[in-house]
């Protein structure tokens, strides 16, 4: 008899699984090239599915989870490019994230849900003045691809060689060689980025950090869904789940990536 985890190896599954991570990285680099709305928009469309999936893992009914998602889509409307022109600062918009999240703490008495809405929230606005700087392109590129890198690393590598886990009662699957080749893929992506883009050398050295901590953010959301007690935080997307699943190494990665890119700009 096939058990669960065997049917979870099909050749089937992984090929749904590789053909969706295409899908979502060719939409994903579409409109970070087209940049603008159209980035922004793609943003907030994940950011409020993430923000549904965040509430249902924390227990909210259906009324709480859309005045979660109500609550978040005011910052989010605030880091469009248009509201530029009305000279609305980053630390406005910042502040009104937070703002967002203690309005659903006092209204729902969910801290969880509140935490929710700047997990949901800092990696959209983090990744905004990332794309708008002068190399934005190649930043943000940057910071997606060493996530993807990653998870595409730590993934095969774990697969094909095993060994000892790494976060047994959180993730039983995750194991440190799959975590190193995570490291190394993320590593070299970047450094292919520095030699034929550009990306300066201090973000090119600072990846496996920011490899390892996608790797935290992605241990982190397995922790949520064991207390949840489910296996994945939705199923919108193939072979993947939801969209908390494929992302949860970009919500710590963002915020530092976002801070380094901007880190010259400090000492003038």
């Amino acid at each position: 008899m096939t058990t669960p985890d065997e049917k979870l190896r099909t050749p089937s599954n992984l090929q749904l699984r590789v053909l969706a991570s295409i899908a979502m990285i060719a939409i994903a680099s579409v409109a970070l090239v087209f940049g603008g709305v159209v980035f922004w928009m793609l943003a907030v469309v994940v950011a409020l599915f993430m923000m549904a999936e965040w509430s249902v893992l924390n227990g909210a009914d259906a009324k709480t989870k859309r005045l979660a998602q109500l609550s978040l889509s005011v910052p989010l409307a605030l880091m469009a490019p248009a509201s530029l022109l009305l000279v609305i600062h980053d630390f406005f918009t910042l502040g009104l994230l937070v703002g967002a999240a203690f309005f659903v703490v006092i209204v729902t008495r969910k801290p969880q849900l509140a935490l929710g809405v700047l997990y949901c929230g800092l990696p959209v606005f983090a990744l905004m003045i990332i794309r708008r700087q002068h190399e934005g392109i190649v930043f943000t590129l940057w910071a997606l691809s060493l996530v993807w890198a990653c998870d595409i690393g730590a993934y095969f590598t774990g697969r094909t060689l095993g060994g000892p886990k790494l976060a047994p009662v959180v993730s039983p699957n995750k194991t440190w060689s799959g975590l190193i080749g995570g490291v190394v893929l993320a590593s070299l992506v970047a450094a292919l980025l520095h030699f034929e883009y550009g990306l300066p050398l201090r973000l090119t050295l600072a990846t496996p950090v920011l490899a390892v901590l996608a790797q935290a953010g992605d241990l982190y959301e397995s922790w949520l869904k064991r207390r949840a007690g489910v296996k994945d935080s939705g199923n919108i997307l193939p072979g993947h789940g939801g969209i908390l699943d494929r992302l949860d190494g970009l919500v710590p990665v963002a915020p530092v990536a976002a801070f380094l890119v901007l880190a010259p700009h400090f000492y003038r």
